[in-house]
């Protein structure tokens, strides 16, 4: 499933694959555009996104 979110460094829209088949996830991925890390964290519920999160990594 593709999921569209603003990166919290530079705003830019960005877009990332998730896979509904992982109920819960937590990571860090960089950011497209301006290649700073980003903490995500996004739960599913019968295969539906149910929250999401983008936030910056403490410190950086």
């Amino acid at each position: 499933m593709e999921h569209f979110f603003t990166c919290p460094y530079c705003w830019e829209q960005i877009s990332m694959i998730l896979d509904p088949s992982e109920e819960e996830s937590e990571y860090i991925e960089d950011c497209e555009v301006c290649c700073r890390p980003i903490e995500l964290f996004f739960k599913f519920s019968d295969e539906r996104l149910v929250y999401f999160e983008a936030k910056r990594m403490e410190g950086i």
